[in-house]
């Protein structure tokens, strides 16, 4: 495929929307240090993703014919677990990940489950009316992270957007808990991110990049001179709006500090920017898959997270049990009917998710780059935010990768209900980033993981 032309026209953008339709957009585009590095150590490179699927799984009680089959959690516990019939798919992966099971964020276990997906990577509190959230994890990494690549994190979604607040659409939320839109158009993610310049001569993206920052300048100065003017509850609105235009701003820095440095070669003939939600949802995740491991191979960003549905029937991904497997309902439909064929429906849609999960697996073990295996080098947590039908606990988790960080897998772990944060302090720690705690952490996760 060609490289494009990536250029935002930022000047018909600033000018053509509003402050509310802005503000998430602009967040998007980039946070963090803007210190232009290369990697020039011999050191192998860390990375992190988050991948999360809603609505929790089937865990038929022991007294089913069908738990043995379709129970999500394995039988049998430590390194002799056997995996059923839903996590099959992944069976092949065993010494590359481990399952963990009865962690969860204390301040969501009342919650409806649906709730508790806002605060998958957050252990923040929504409860009551307040909706206080805090920042997710990936994004306090994307900040320790960024000044090494071009940019400093990946928000995707099947979706988009950012969705509403219990019902989000996206992983990351910023420093003050507020949500940081996701992407899904494949093309225009490859565009945007995997093509900078196209076409276009060094001299002619520089001058763009000036343009950009005369533009947003300007938007500056205007913001600051009605910034006085304002009451009280206005002033709070433009100081969150101007903050998203400093996080323009600094992207703008950031394009041109990586202008002169060019992107490793790549090749895109495997993905298919055809691929339509609507018809072929496995098409369509596989692509999203291929995009995030093109984004690893060529050190694009370090972090990514992909929600590949929203909770509560909401969104596109409702429908993949229909359109992927050919079952008459849908996927929150179906985490509710407690008629005969629940259980085998339900666990035929987990071994579907699991089956696309397996394929992102292997895409990043099979992608070397100069350190090895993209897998080996990436922490990879696949899960959801609940167990099963709007039960906030013992939520189901994979957590793959990092082999050259030190982490040891082939096990399932039960543990305690042990807040999910703990094993976020472990991750911070693993990636280099000392850390004592995150949100409502009482230590590092014990494990026999690290």
């Amino acid at each position: 495929m060609a490289r494009k032309s990536w250029h935002l026209d930022r000047r018909t953008f600033l000018k053509g929307l509003g402050v509310s339709c802005m503000i998430p957009y602009m967040e998007a585009m980039g946070m963090g240090s803007m210190m232009k590095t290369t990697n020039t150590s011999s050191e192998a490179m860390k990375r992190l993703c988050f991948v999360y699927f809603p609505n929790g799984v089937g865990l038929p009680p022991v007294e089913s014919s069908y738990h043995k089959k379709w129970s999500w959690f394995p039988m049998g516990e430590g390194v002799d677990y056997k995996v059923t019939q839903s996590l099959m798919p992944l069976a092949g992966h065993r010494e590359n990940m481990s399952i963990l099971g009865g962690l969860s964020h204390p301040r969501s276990r009342a919650l409806l489950g649906h709730l508790a997906g806002d605060t998958w990577l957050t252990g923040g509190d929504v409860r009551g009316s307040e909706y206080m959230n805090s920042i997710s994890v990936d994004q306090l990494v994307a900040q320790k992270f960024s000044k090494h690549t071009r940019y400093p994190y990946l928000a995707l979604s099947t979706d988009g957007g950012i969705g509403y607040k219990s019902r989000v659409s996206t992983l990351s939320f910023d420093l003050s808990g507020k949500p940081i839109p996701s992407e899904h158009r494949h093309r225009e993610i490859f565009e945007r991110y995997f093509a900078p310049g196209g076409g276009a001569t060094t001299q002619a993206r520089r001058k763009s990049i000036q343009q950009d920052k005369k533009i947003v300048d300007l938007i500056l100065e205007d913001s600051k001179r009605l910034h006085r003017r304002l009451g009280k509850h206005d002033q709070t609105k433009m100081d969150e709006y101007m903050h998203s235009l400093s996080t323009v701003e600094e992207q703008v820095k950031r394009n041109e500090q990586w202008l002169d440095i060019p992107m490793k070669d790549f090749d895109t003939g495997h993905i298919n920017f055809n691929a339509d939600v609507k018809v072929d949802p496995e098409a369509y995740i596989k692509t999203t898959f291929d995009l995030m491991v093109l984004g690893m191979e060529v050190d694009l960003t370090r972090v990514m997270t992909y929600m590949m549905a929203r909770e509560d029937g909401l969104g596109l991904g409702e429908n993949f049990p229909k359109l992927a497997l050919g079952l008459s309902k849908g996927h929150h439909t179906i985490s509710h009917d407690l008629a005969t064929g629940h259980w085998e429906e339900w666990g035929r849609y987990d071994q579907w998710l699991s089956k696309q999960f397996a394929y992102f697996l292997d895409r990043m073990k099979n992608t070397h780059d100069e350190h090895g295996s993209l897998l080996d080098n990436t922490m990879i947590l696949y899960g959801s935010a609940c167990s099963t039908t709007h039960n906030a606990v013992n939520y189901p988790l994979v957590l793959a990768g990092g082999a050259n960080m030190g982490l040891k897998h082939g096990s399932y772990e039960k543990f305690g209900e042990e807040p999910m944060s703990n094993l976020f302090v472990s991750m911070l720690n693993t990636l280099g980033i000392e850390s004592e705690s995150f949100s409502d952490s009482t230590g590092e996760l014990h494990s026999k993981i690290w």
